[in-house]
């Protein structure tokens, strides 16, 4: 990557990352927090609360990405930021549950994923776009295991409303880096009709497909791995992050060499079928041998290289075949299938765990691999040194 790439790369990583980490320290707290507060809350209405952010983003980030094509990036990501950070704000300021899920609706509704994701795809190249977005990635990633560990901390100095007053100034602090540090890019005039171009490309929904089942597959992982860390292998919750972190970290260092000697020969499509068969390989590892500590460590491992390589290789791909001037339009559509996918995921692993325990749960995962492998083998092979730019790549198709 040249210097405008690194810090597009950087900038927006950071962006992402300053977004989330404060979302990500409400997890292992919440359900505790919001069954606390005065007025007999109920579960159903800890569990809204809870659940209302995701349902949100899905529901908006098509209109954003959309809105990011017609207005320009930059505009849609800020209004998403303010929207994000009031919503944290509303939800500090209260002990009332009814506030409570409606600022998390409205942190919701700042749903920037496919507008910031798009942005990236502006400022990078398509043959070191997939390095970048595994980077983009990885900040997310980081950012979740660093989140899981400073929760409970920050919920010990600050408690719960603090961290979402300190999640909506982290949001606001994003604005000076998107607007300083991301190079600007040429706005491309976006015609009519971009959303029912990318509905009636099969590439395409091949595409948001796979990452609807990768992310439902990967909260299939983390109902059951928990669980198995800690009545399997003895491990407390409190140092779960000490098995993820260096599993993040190990995977990335295997999957970004990979990322550039594939995509040098050529070799996306096979690529990608490969890291279908690893992800649910994985998972079948793990439903046979969890209550041993190699074989859990060795498929979690497993699991995180495939995972990472397709998280980063699947929006890098609808960026390359979607229309240049539709681009916002298509990774909307696909960050909802992504959250969508969550969504799907904790219903199929928790129905999972309930009647099969950890096992079982890994083992719906793994099931996802084969239809999965169907609906892949009709894809072309995106590899820009096969194939030209994104304009090409749709022409083509």
């Amino acid at each position: 990557m040249n210097s405008s790439e690194i810090r597009a790369t950087v900038a927006l990583s950071l962006i992402q990352a300053l977004r989330m980490v404060g979302m990500f320290m409400i997890l292992p707290v919440f359900s505790l927090y919001a069954l606390s507060l005065p007025g007999h809350v109920t579960p159903q209405q800890a569990g809204l609360a809870f659940g209302i952010y995701g349902l949100v983003q899905a529901l908006l980030q098509l209109p954003f990405g959309w809105w990011s094509d017609r207005l320009g990036r930059l505009p849609v990501i800020v209004t998403g930021l303010v929207l994000f950070a009031a919503g944290s704000f509303l939800a500090g300021a209260t002990h009332d549950i009814h506030w409570i899920i409606l600022g998390r609706a409205l942190q919701g509704t700042g749903a920037i994923s496919s507008a910031t994701s798009a942005l990236l795809a502006d400022s990078t190249r398509l043959s070191v776009r997939t390095q970048a977005m595994a980077l983009y990635g990885a900040g997310m990633g980081a950012a979740f295991i660093l989140a899981l560990v400073l929760g409970p901390v920050f919920d010990g100095w600050i408690g719960v409303n603090g961290i979402f007053w300190l999640t909506g100034l982290l949001a606001l602090l994003a604005i000076p880096l998107l607007r300083f540090m991301v190079p600007r890019v040429p706005r491309q005039a976006s015609p009519g009709g971009g959303l029912a171009r990318v509905l009636a490309d099969p590439q395409l929904l091949r595409l948001d497909a796979g990452i609807f089942l990768l992310h439902t597959m990967m909260t299939c992982l983390f109902f059951a791995a928990p669980l198995a860390l800690q009545n399997d292998l003895g491990l407390p919750e409190s140092r779960h992050w000490q098995i993820y972190l260096p599993i993040l970290f190990a995977s990335l260092a295997i999957v970004l060499p990979l990322i550039r000697r594939i995509e040098a020969r050529g070799r996306v499509r096979t690529a990608f079928l490969g890291a279908i068969a690893l992800v649910g390989g994985a998972q079948l590892l793990a439903a046979a041998g969890h209550r041993q500590a190699f074989d859990l460590l060795l498929a979690l491992l497993l699991f995180f290289v495939g995972f990472n390589y397709l998280e980063a290789t699947l929006p890098s791909l609808i960026s390359r075949r979607a229309p240049a001037q539709h681009k916002g339009t298509a990774l909307g559509v696909y960050s909802s299938a992504q959250f969508l996918g969550g969504f799907a995921g904790s219903s199929l692993g928790g129905l999972a765990l309930a009647h099969w325990g950890a096992s079982g749960a890994f083992l719906a995962a793994a099931a996802l691999a084969l239809p999965w492998l169907l609906i892949a083998l009709g894809m072309e092979n995106l590899s820009p040194a096969a194939r030209g730019d994104a304009a090409a790549l749709h022409e083509g198709g």
